[in-house]
């Protein structure tokens, strides 16, 4: 018996210890990280980031890895967030210095404000329904609260819900049927019925986790839903029910964001603010960003 217990730990300790990894490096974007966020890929491949180098850029990648600044310095002192596309690829900030939307023409990379309001916090992350309705988390690190806005397409802020934990990572739900919002002290996530108006109700419990923070999240086609774990150094996937499917390991523990490209928008792509370089790996599914190409 002693024996083939021991065989047995030597044996599950092999596998451990040779278990192929899951992510790979898939570019290097600098030793200034702190506040690498927002990834979000273009409809030609091309992955953007906010404040490689500094703060106040904006970093690009292309397809093959290649890494350069796309913008040196915002305008007005801004420093941006979380990073959506729309159809159109017009690309979308949240300029959490300014309490503003920030957009960027891709055809001459002119940076105007979208939207505006001064009673925001400091918007944090962004999410785009397929109408090009956005949606923005607004936290209050000082004092572990936040809100949830909507930016309409004629530029008007509509807050939707005060009196929140820390509002960090937002998403809609394949279908533009669902909203999913999180709140990265509290460590919960809510999921709101979504109106084709953009109005929200029916708020509920999701999932909730015991322990480490929670930031960006992204959606795959089939709903799952993939959260940064801040401190963690993990990626959970989260059904559409509420279940923890299971949690991909990174090598870095500070992962910030998430997003889908690659050529079949399978390939997932995490900036982590305590290492040089953005993460990947690739999913069972297509990113739900992916598909709004369509």
């Amino acid at each position: 018996m002693k024996i083939f217990s021991y065989g047995l730990l030597l044996s599950v300790l092999f596998f451990s210890c040779n278990k192929p990894k899951e992510t790979f490096d898939f570019a290097y974007v600098g030793t200034f990280t702190q506040g690498l966020e927002g990834p979000a890929v273009d409809a030609r491949g091309n992955l953007f980031f906010v404040n490689p180098e500094k703060n106040g850029t904006i970093g690009k990648v292309d397809p093959n890895g290649n890494f350069e600044i796309y913008i040196d310095s915002l305008p007005d002192g801004s420093v941006a967030n979380g990073i959506r596309f729309d159809q159109n690829g017009m690309m979308f900030l949240a300029d959490y210095v300014n309490h503003n939307i920030l957009s960027i023409d891709s055809k001459n990379k002119s940076v105007k404000v979208y939207a505006h309001d001064s009673t925001m916090n400091q918007p944090n992350d962004i999410a785009i329904s397929r109408n090009g309705t956005l949606y923005a988390s607004d936290p209050n690190w000082t004092e572990s609260t936040g809100k949830l806005w909507r930016v309409d397409q004629g530029n008007d802020l509509v807050l939707l819900e005060s009196n929140m934990g820390t509002t960090n990572g937002v998403e809609v739900a394949p279908g533009d049927s669902l909203l999913y919002v999180n709140e990265s002290v509290q460590r919960k996530v809510w999921v709101y019925d979504l109106s084709p108006e953009g109005e929200i109700s029916n708020k509920r419990l999701l999932i909730e986790f015991p322990d480490y923070g929670l930031d960006g999240m992204r959606c795959d086609e089939t709903g799952n839903l993939y959260i940064a774990r801040y401190g963690k150094g993990t990626i959970a996937i989260v059904s559409p029910k509420g279940e923890l499917i299971r949690e991909i390991v990174l090598t870095a523990q500070k992962p910030t964001n998430i997003a889908f490209g690659g050529t079949e928008g399978k390939t997932c792509y995490v900036t982590c603010q305590d290492r040089g370089f953005i993460e990947a790996f690739e999913a069972s599914f297509v990113g739900r960003s992916f598909s709004l190409r369509k």
